[in-house]
């Protein structure tokens, strides 16, 4: 059997466990990312739908999740946690456990800046020795509106080529380890990629891609939250083959580091470059965040997708999104854009 049989032969299998299922009353949506990007999104995507699943990155080598991963050698749970306290509700209980998984300890030991989240969700992992298993439990006590995965069944590591990392040295393009450098690299990046190559994917998160009515990707950290998605196989054949419609949802702003002075068409091409053969069906952007609408419909053409402008920013001026106004974005995406659905 070919290694491209063998590939769809899982996939079938993954989506055997979610397929035979009645679809609600509303859509299936299954948003990817990581960090606080990813936890905007769901912030918001929990408002219009309780059919949500959180595929998230699992590259983070940084803080409490750099130190966990060291040591145990388990998945970074970092940006897991985050997408928690996201789905977390907004009343008592939710408010208060979302703030409980986030708290950090401070002191002069080892548990100095560790998240409570972080060790729970590690802990259940050592108990019940199943990733997956474990964080639906720890879902469960929060009462969270949806259900986090990880993308990858394998902590990685994120590399990138970057031109001019040294200032004296503006041409030369070098290797960049980890994401959390990566992040705040100076420099151009070039591309990235994850080590090992060709990890396997989560196949709970393969199913719910192929079961979804709608795909989000993004906003979030370019390089080192939104595009990583795209170098898992496994998770990238099943964006390409899955019947959902897709929302790339931009980010408010440059990030200082790996995408400083991009324009919101560049970022649609360099995910072009990483995954050339997967559509899109919206771009999502901020109206005031576009200064040169030509150029951005012109790039999300390119994609396969059509360009939605909204105000989705926080009206305070600071560069975060507003959870209702993205909400309500989302909303009328679905409606507007989507096939006729029983949520309709």
């Amino acid at each position: 059997m070919t290694s491209r049989n063998l590939r769809l032969r899982r996939l079938s299998r993954a989506t055997a466990a979610v397929s035979g299922r009645k679809r609600g009353t509303q859509p299936k949506v299954v948003a990817l990312g990581g960090g606080m990007g990813l936890s905007a999104s769901l912030t918001a995507l929990r408002r219009i739908t309780g059919d949500l699943t959180a595929v998230v990155t699992v590259a983070d080598d940084g803080g409490s999740s750099g130190r966990l991963r060291e040591e145990l050698g388990v998945l970074p749970p970092g940006d897991l946690r985050k997408a928690l306290a996201a789905l977390c509700g907004d009343d008592e209980w939710g408010r208060t456990w979302s703030r409980v998984i986030q708290h950090r300890f401070e002191s002069k030991g080892d548990l100095h800046e560790h998240a409570v989240g972080n060790l729970l969700i590690v802990a259940l992992w050592e108990q019940l020795g199943d990733p997956v298993q474990a964080l639906d439990l720890v879902g469960k006590l929060l009462g969270a509106h949806g259900r986090v995965l990880p993308m990858s069944a394998v902590p990685l590591e994120l590399q990138a080529l970057v031109r001019g990392h040294h200032p004296e040295r503006p041409e030369e393009v070098v290797t960049v380890r980890g994401q959390a450098t990566v992040a705040l690299t100076p420099g151009e990046v070039q591309s990235v990629h994850v080590v090992p190559a060709a990890p396997p994917a989560v196949p709970e998160a393969v199913a719910a891609v192929l079961d979804a009515d709608w795909v989000v990707l993004g906003p979030g950290s370019w390089f080192s939250s939104v595009i990583p998605h795209l170098l898992v196989p496994e998770l990238l054949e099943a964006l390409t083959a899955t019947r959902a419609r897709k929302v790339l949802s931009l980010n408010l702003a440059p990030q200082p580091g790996e995408t400083e002075g991009f324009s919101p068409q560049r970022h649609l091409e360099v995910l072009g470059r990483h995954a050339p053969k997967l559509a899109m069906d919206v771009v999502l952007a901020d109206e005031a965040a576009v200064p040169d609408r030509e150029s951005l419909a012109d790039a999300a053409k390119r994609l396969g997708a059509a360009v939605e402008l909204a105000p989705v920013a926080s009206p305070d001026g600071v560069p975060i999104h507003d959870p209702e106004l993205l909400a309500a974005a989302y909303d009328r995406i679905f409606r507007m854009h989507g096939r006729i659905g029983p949520w309709r």
